[in-house]
């Protein structure tokens, strides 16, 4: 198998994708590392200049048809769709812009940037295309159900494009990170503050809400991530932390137990851990303890 030689990594100007950008650089990949805006350009700049880690910025909005353009004129052996956003809320409350804002970066952005590398790599016979997906691209919960219906949808992009590129030797994977202390989840619990709807209408109070699980330290995320990047002819799914695999099937098996009436007059049991969740909580060893159970509970 010829040597892979550039990395492309999209979402790279913070939490996990600037991670496995600079940890991919520090080991002397070739990466390109983009980021939505010119002020993540230039962070990213100086943080790596501080690394002393070699690293080629580029401002790639996936939304923007000319910005993708532009990036099909890069030679990239791997595409690392990691771009995206978490707008949390309620289905029933999240406004409509805000819907579609949450489509077209995890959805569409990605998809649409993957189509034009998947060709190119498509006529080489070779190439890799990674999926940051998420472990709400496997289940469900209340409050971030546009962000999960949007990772679900990546979920069946990955295993289609997987089984269509095969024949040509282009490699699809997916990463389902779980729940990391980058801010990025925590800051989904704060996108109310941005909706230009009345605040009376609404059926719960945001205010009162925070990310409804304890995350990890995400230095563990981001050496797995890598490893995974790395390593050759690997899984197609990966859950990260991989300890956290069984729960994630557990996870997929609660609907198959719902019953239609199930929880009727009942506050659900992750909407009442997130009325009682400090935000930006790390786990203490009292709740690693009780880890699976947080994960895995589903009224």
């Amino acid at each position: 198998m010829q040597e892979i030689n550039t990395y492309l990594i999209t979402g790279a100007g913070s939490g996990l994708g600037k991670g496995v950008a600079l940890g991919l650089a520090s080991q002397g990949r070739r990466v390109i590392a983009a980021v939505e805006t010119e002020d993540q350009a230039a962070e990213l700049s100086r943080e790596a200049a501080e690394k002393e880690i070699k690293l080629l910025i580029e401002k790639l909005d996936i939304t923007e048809a000319s910005d993708r353009e532009r990036a099909f004129s890069w030679d990239v052996d791997v595409l690392i769709n990691n771009a995206g956003i978490n707008l949390g809320g309620a289905l029933v409350d999240i406004p409509e812009d805000f819907l579609r804002r949450q489509f077209e970066v995890n959805v569409f952005g990605t998809i649409l940037l993957s189509q034009g590398f998947a060709k190119q790599m498509a006529r080489r016979r070779r190439g890799r295309i990674i999926i940051v997906s998420s472990i709400y691209g496997l289940a469900a919960d209340p409050l971030m159900g546009a962000y999960g219906a949007s990772k679900h949808a990546l979920e069946a992009f990955g295993i289609s494009l997987a089984r269509e590129l095969q024949e040509f030797g282009v490699e699809v994977q997916l990463i389902n990170p779980g729940p990391y202390l980058t801010g990025f989840n925590d800051r989904a619990f704060e996108s109310w503050k941005d909706w230009q709807d009345n605040p009376e209408e609404r059926l719960f109070d945001y205010e009162k809400l925070a990310f409804p699980y304890p995350q990890f330290d995400p230095e563990g995320a981001i050496r797995d991530m890598i490893s995974i990047v790395l390593e050759e002819n690997g899984k197609f799914r990966n859950i990260v932390p991989k300890a956290m695999t069984p729960i994630a099937r557990q996870m997929q098996k609660s609907p198959w137990k719902r019953t239609s009436d199930k929880g009727l007059h009942t506050k659900d049991a992750t909407v009442t851990r997130s009325l009682e969740m400090e935000p930006a909580r790390k786990p203490s060893e009292a709740i690693k303890s009780k880890i699976k159970d947080i994960f895995s509970t589903r009224d």
